[in-house]
């Protein structure tokens, strides 16, 4: 008997497995693997956040079941937050949803917008949940290409007019994973009038707005006029406040997007945990731009604890802008799977194979921020003494 369902035959997570598995034999060899594969924030959330967890826990009620909505507290934070920091309004009613962590929403979005045989126009590279919220709906994923050339960019005019006629859904995510490439306000303009034009929706994925460096900003997709009428925005607690654990995120913008995914969502889950949400409204209404300095200024500075050394050693460093991310181009030899392989073998240091962000991620690598500054450095070492 055939237990694994056919549609999971098209999702993979190979180059995943593959570099899990090698870093299980490198530890089990005895070397120390210093582990800047996967994007989990290694410090947790500030103490007054931390406090109201516990605090949330003395109330017996809270162990109840949640809402599918979010609870009024949080939900309007959450918009007090948006005009605050962004400029844009939205009604915490209908307007705005509350959903465990941005993947919640992008993994269920095309469950709620999108039928059989749609297409979905996704980024490549890509965060690869953009991909399989495609396939698990039955939906065709089209992969946009991302070069340099283009600033990182789609480019809009070159999708061709028969997949536009099936296209359904746009999802976009600036600044980006894995390039740390940032969109402009004009881009945001460009792709509204798109999406009114060929009858698109679009889903911004906005879960690294906040990391930004060098004094620069990442602007909202939802500040671009006409915004809410074609899409959504995501905005995610995990990176920025360090909610990797607890999940708790919110989609805002258009009012039939949500209440499509907030039908999906009640038929499956029952909210967020309500402690989690009384920690993320006090995360986002106490002091939020003080630590959303703190944490700018702490990820920037590993960026260059990081960079730096390779920069000094000649390696060819694309500028790392926003994210907590760094995207590295692999000797021109070496596929993103043989260089992070020889990597974690002879160094200990564990990156993403590029490959596994799609086809235009191919020779190149991502590293994840997510250690001390001196083991950053030590981390750069050992790769410029690996690849000499």
């Amino acid at each position: 008997m055939q237990v694994q369902a056919k549609r999971l035959s098209t999702i993979s997570s190979a180059v995943f497995f593959e570099l899990n598995q090698l870093k299980l034999e490198v530890a089990k060899n005895g070397m120390p693997v210093i582990d800047l594969g996967i994007g989990s924030p290694d410090i947790p959330p500030a103490d007054h956040v931390r406090a109201a967890f516990v605090e949330a826990l003395h109330d017996p009620s809270i162990f109840r079941y949640a809402t599918t909505e979010g609870s009024e507290e949080f939900r309007h934070t959450a918009a007090a937050f948006l005009h605050e920091r962004y400029g844009v309004m939205v009604d915490a009613q209908t307007e705005l949803l509350t959903v465990m962590g941005a993947q919640d929403a992008l993994s269920h979005i095309s469950l709620a917008v999108v039928d059989p045989g749609d297409i979905i126009l996704i980024p490549d590279p890509c965060y690869p949940i953009y991909e399989v919220t495609a396939l698990l709906a039955g939906a065709i994923p089209y992969r946009m290409p991302l070069r340099e050339e283009h600033d990182f960019l789609p480019d809009l005019t070159a999708i061709p007019a028969d997949v536009l006629r099936k296209a359904k859904l746009m999802i976009l995510n600036y600044p980006s994973n894995p390039l740390t490439a940032l969109a402009s306000a004009s881009f945001f303009s460009e792709v509204v009038e798109f999406a009114l034009r060929h009858d698109l929706l679009v889903l911004h994925d906005a879960a690294y707005i906040e990391l930004t460096f060098d004094g620069k900003q990442s602007p909202s997709f939802l500040a671009t006029p006409g915004a809410k009428e074609v899409g959504i925005e995501l905005h995610s607690l995990s990176k920025t406040f360090n909610f990797a654990g607890p999940r708790l995120a919110f989609a805002a913008g258009n009012k039939d997007m949500l209440q499509a995914l907030r039908i999906v969502k009640s038929n499956i889950d029952y909210g967020v945990f309500r402690a989690t949400q009384h920690a993320g409204t006090v995360a986002l209404r106490d002091h939020p731009e003080t630590h959303i300095t703190h944490i700018r200024s702490l990820y920037q500075t590993r960026r260059d604890a990081f960079m730096n050394p390779l920069r000094q050693a000649g390696w060819d460093l694309y500028p790392s802008e926003a994210t907590m991310f760094v995207w590295l181009k692999t000797p021109s030899h070496m596929t993103s799977r043989d260089f992070a392989k020889h990597l974690l073998q002879t160094t200990g240091v564990a990156c993403v194979p590029g490959v596994g962000f799609g086809e235009e991620g191919e020779h190149h690598v991502r590293f994840a921020l997510v250690q001390p500054d001196h083991i950053l450095t030590a981390a750069a070492n050992h790769m410029i003494a690996a690849f000499q």
